[in-house]
């Protein structure tokens, strides 16, 4: 008799262990299918509505990736969610690069007025170096070998003179920088390093707070100015 309970123990806790481990895999797989859909969506977004709304599509991709990403060590044989996920991706990949270089292109246009020829390309030198960046925004002389130089180089340049940018020369600072981010992604498929890497995200980390800060107290300086 307490054979027979023993045995029927270890089959209820089998059973059990078996469905909570369905569950999982069965929640694993609506996180990599939901991050499927939404990549698969966004190519119903019109360009325009893209470039408007861009930081709000990436925010919500990047919970959606890391969901995915998450749902994976849930899945014993997620070889097929994988390569779902890696497809996705690359699709994604490709639009953010879309997007990236329309809105490039579009602040061109609007900053090329604001800031003056002269004062533009003395600030492009000083970013890159002499002569690196003309008006046609080439940067295919930024290589994996060299990109985090390139990145330095930038950061401590708009460090050093983050006191007397004005919110024109911000604006031209930040079009350079998504310019250059729009490079790091083609870069990164040509062979740079993860430790390379790493240190870029810790560069792009510190612009990121010092352009927003400064470029306020840019316009909030300027909106002073202007009543006196």
């Amino acid at each position: 008799m307490k054979n027979t309970k023993l045995a029927l123990g270890i089959a209820l806790l089998a059973i059990g262990f078996t469905s909570c481990k369905d569950d999982k895999t069965v929640m694993a797989t609506k996180s990599v299918d939901a991050y499927v859909v939404y990549v698969d969506s966004l190519g119903n977004v019109s360009p325009e509505d893209a470039q408007g709304n861009w930081e709000g599509i990436d925010a919500t991709y990047q919970m959606r990736s890391s969901e995915a990403e998450a749902a994976l060590a849930n899945m014993e044989d997620n070889a097929d969610a994988q390569a779902r996920l890696d497809a996705s991706r690359a699709k994604y990949e490709a639009l953010k690069a879309k997007v990236e270089a329309q809105r490039a292109a579009a602040a061109v246009t609007t900053t090329a007025t604001a800031v003056g020829t002269s004062g533009k390309q003395s600030l492009r030198n000083a970013l890159f170096g002499e002569g690196k960046i003309g008006d046609d925004m080439k940067f295919t002389w930024v290589t994996a070998s060299n990109i985090l130089g390139v990145y330095q180089q930038f950061v401590n340049t708009v460090e050093a003179n983050k006191d007397k940018y004005t919110r024109e020369d911000w604006d031209e600072v930040k079009l350079m920088y998504e310019a250059l981010d729009s490079r790091k992604n083609t870069v990164e498929k040509e062979g740079l390093s993860s430790e390379d890497n790493r240190k870029i995200a810790a560069l792009k980390l510190k612009f990121s707070p010092m352009y927003t800060l400064n470029r306020m107290g840019a316009k909030a300086g300027e909106m002073k100015r202007a009543k006196e």
